[in-house]
């Protein structure tokens, strides 16, 4: 076998040119698929980071059927005490939760005294907040970012009704909310900070304590709309959910049907579309490298199959094995593919270490966020194979054709 591959080396280098070309487009192929791989992870990675930290969570525990209803603020869908007891009872016995904040969420009119605009709030703890979402006091682009993310009369608005009704931090403000029960009721607030605008659900809530959230609405329990779940990794969701999922099973209504219900953030935020288009953008890449691999090494191999029509015919007249001399033409190839994947991968590593020492920026709201690529090893592992594999497929065809040539007829040839 080593033998083999040796006289297959010494063949290639017999045709410097064409195997440093053939060599030089798997390399191409393999940084372009490399590079794109590592650049789509840090991005989709920097942007989950943002979506999840700052107002989603990686999981929401809602009431059967709330999730369905959600831009109507719904009030009659809330979570009950028992229920909640419950979640939370699962929620601290699983390993991979980190922390989880109850939310009480509605929707308000939002006044200045001078003009009236609608509002979703927020009800919630504030330290229960700030561990499940760590990035929502980031967005605080004006106001005290220390102490309590909000306190009991505070109130936290999105940048968008700010500028609109020209509010600034320390005004006095009056939400008005319609309860369940069809009553009304208003409070004045003071307003404690401005929250930078996100791309997606809840980009334009405001903030305030879970206790003026239930004065509002005059609960009598202490319901809550949905609970919010932060997870060690976020590489666990799939595993939780399910595990999750199976004990809120358990938590029943009147009917003996589930009452609660489980959502990913994939569920809850428009971009999870855009991750499953980075995926399918992946994909195509990779079909690509196959593309450049495959055509590459089959069209050299045939070249070198049709030049060497006589030596062929001189290997298997002096009794060489078909066997033999198919092997030495795959091993051409394979040698092909592994040069080229190790130039590409060494190549890959190079402008990983260079966009480490440089990051990539961009603004993603009024936020400016690095790109910072890394190669998993598996995906290495991955291009490797991939790259050794095709040029072998890519090679058995003009080495098959070589192994079964007529010897006569072979060195007949001019």
């Amino acid at each position: 076998m080593i033998a083999t591959l040796k006289l297959s080396a010494r063949n290639l280098m017999r045709y410097q040119r064409r195997t440093l070309l053939t060599a030089g487009l798997i390399t191409l192929g393999v940084v372009a698929l490399l590079i794109f791989v590592a650049t789509a992870g840090a991005f989709k990675q920097t942007m989950v980071g943002e979506i999840t930290d700052a107002m989603l969570g990686h999981l929401q525990v809602h009431r059967k059927g709330y999730q369905a209803a959600t831009d109507n603020s719904p009030l009659n869908m809330n979570l009950q005490p028992k229920a909640i007891e419950k979640v939370e009872e699962f929620l601290k016995g699983d390993p991979d939760v980190v922390a989880y904040s109850k939310r009480v969420k509605m929707g308000a009119m939002f006044s200045n005294y001078a003009e009236t605009s609608a509002i979703r709030l927020n009800g919630v703890e504030p330290e229960a907040e700030d561990a499940t979402v760590p990035a929502l006091r980031k967005r605080i682009s004006d106001g005290d970012k220390t102490g309590p993310l909000v306190k009991e009369g505070e109130l936290l608005l999105p940048t968008l009704l700010a500028k609109g009704l020209k509010v600034k931090v320390g005004d006095s403000v009056v939400l008005v909310v319609t309860n369940a029960s069809g009553s009304v009721n208003a409070r004045p607030f003071t307003v404690r900070g401005i929250l930078d605008q996100v791309t997606g659900p809840g980009g334009r809530d405001g903030y305030i304590h879970i206790k003026d959230a239930r004065e509002l609405l005059r609960m009598e329990k202490p319901e809550v709309m949905e609970i919010a779940v932060r997870l060690k990794s976020l590489n666990a969701l799939e595993k939780v959910q399910q595990r999750l999922a199976g004990q809120l099973d358990t938590i029943r209504n009147k009917e003996d049907k589930p009452a609660t219900e489980l959502h990913t953030w994939k569920e809850l935020s428009p971009f999870a579309t855009i991750v499953k288009m980075i995926d399918l953008m992946t994909l195509f890449i990779r079909i690509m490298l196959i593309a450049i691999v495959l055509v590459s090494v089959m069209n050299v191999m045939l070249m070198a199959v049709y030049e060497r029509i006589r030596e062929i015919g001189t290997l298997a007249a002096i009794g060489t094995k078909p066997g033999k001399i198919m092997g030495l033409f795959l091993g051409e190839g394979l040698l092909l593919g592994l040069a080229g994947a190790i130039v590409g991968v060494a190549i890959s590593y190079a402008l990983v270490a260079v966009f480490h020492a440089w990051p990539i920026e961009f603004t993603y709201g009024r936020s400016q966020l690095s790109l910072v690529p890394d190669l998993a090893t598996g995906e290495v592992l991955l291009v490797l194979c991939l790259a050794v594999l095709v040029s072998g497929l890519a090679s058995l065809q003009p080495a098959w054709r070589a192994a079964n040539m007529d010897p006569i007829q072979a060195l007949k040839h001019v």
